[in-house]
């Protein structure tokens, strides 16, 4: 795999970003310009050594088109349950790798290249703040708004790991005591239940069964209802449509209030499918999240959409790691 080169050319690193269906890499400059990506299967690697396997194939055809590994300086890596303390996956719900599995030592002794790991909220933050919206914040708070709510905090210009590795999951705040059941977690009235897309269709189907309105929406099959159909509909004037946005709006909002509160940030930067919706969700977040803030916190913090390409932000979240 290796190419010798001049020493004039400039350091890349290597940014991978691990779900739970695929996991997508690619070879990322000190600018944030992904060079060279690509994506494999996560979820048909029951073995995390023949993941790895082709992860190396791979990525080895990309290095090879950089220039050679004398040009990475390392590798990131952003997964679920990622620990950047021990560079372990721990009893990620939704990888085909259970228990504990020390990825970042398997990839450094596969690649012989300096590996990173972090979990992927952790990773998109600091991206954020090396290529995005954040540069120059030394604190704020990334927010992700996809199938579930993952978050990064920064504090002092450092991400906040906490003493085992794991801070940082507003998602999992309790925003609703006795509220919904989140089945993955087992526990009730979490922030990822109501402030995801997830979350997004089951207020939406409740509200449906709820209430009499007349609605676009109940002309669509209760299996494929998702939030991009209701995006469509509130879009279109439905009434029901943009009262399920308002609502997740509220319930985000105080979650950020509380956010505000403990941590005084700079900025609160969202990244996901759901700011897609612009201010039918972004409107009530910022009403509600003011209306919860004591007065010495209110109209201090601003609440930021992602610069980065959501196509590219994983591997660049991933990468930043690589800098270091």
């Amino acid at each position: 795999m290796a190419i010798s080169i001049s020493p004039a050319l400039e350091q890349l690193v290597i940014g991978i970003d691990i779900g739970g269906t695929g996991t997508k890499f690619g070879i990322v400059d000190k600018d944030g310009n992904v060079l060279f990506s690509s994506e494999i299967s996560t979820r048909r690697h029951v073995d995390v050594d023949s993941f790895i396997d082709e992860l190396y194939s791979a990525l080895g055809e990309l290095i090879v088109k950089a220039g050679g590994t004398g040009r990475i300086k390392g590798i990131g890596v952003g997964a679920p349950n990622g620990n950047y303390y021990t560079g372990t996956i721990e009893y990620a719900p939704n990888l085909p790798w259970k228990g504990i599995i020390p990825l970042a030592k398997k990839i450094e002794d596969k690649f012989k290249l300096p590996t990173s790991l972090t979990n992927d909220a952790n990773a998109a933050a600091i991206g954020e703040m090396m290529y995005g919206a954040a540069k120059g914040m030394k604190d704020f708070i990334m927010i992700t708004l996809g199938t579930g709510v993952g978050s990064g905090i920064v504090a002092n210009g450092h991400l906040i790991y906490g003493h085992d590795g794991f801070a940082g999951e507003l998602g999992h705040t309790i925003i609703i005591p006795d509220g919904r059941l989140h089945a993955g977690t087992g526990k009730y009235g979490s922030l990822e239940s109501y402030a995801s897309a997830t979350g997004v269709r089951y207020t939406t189907i409740e509200l449906l069964e709820k209430s009499k309105e007349k609605s676009l929406l109940r002309n669509i099959p209760k299996e494929e209802l998702d939030s991009k159909k209701v995006y469509d509909a509130a879009v279109k004037g439905d009434k029901l449509a943009k009262e399920v946005f308002e609502y997740t709006g509220k319930i985000l909002g105080i979650a950020l209030a509380n956010a505000v509160m403990f941590s005084s940030p700079e900025a609160i930067v969202l990244f996901g499918g759901l700011t897609k919706a612009g201010d039918l969700i972004l409107k009530p977040t910022k009403e509600h999240m003011e209306a919860n803030l004591i007065q010495v916190f209110q109209n201090k913090v601003k609440i930021l959409i992602s610069h980065l390409k959501e196509s590219d932000a994983a591997i660049l979240g991933a990468s930043a790691l690589a800098w270091d």
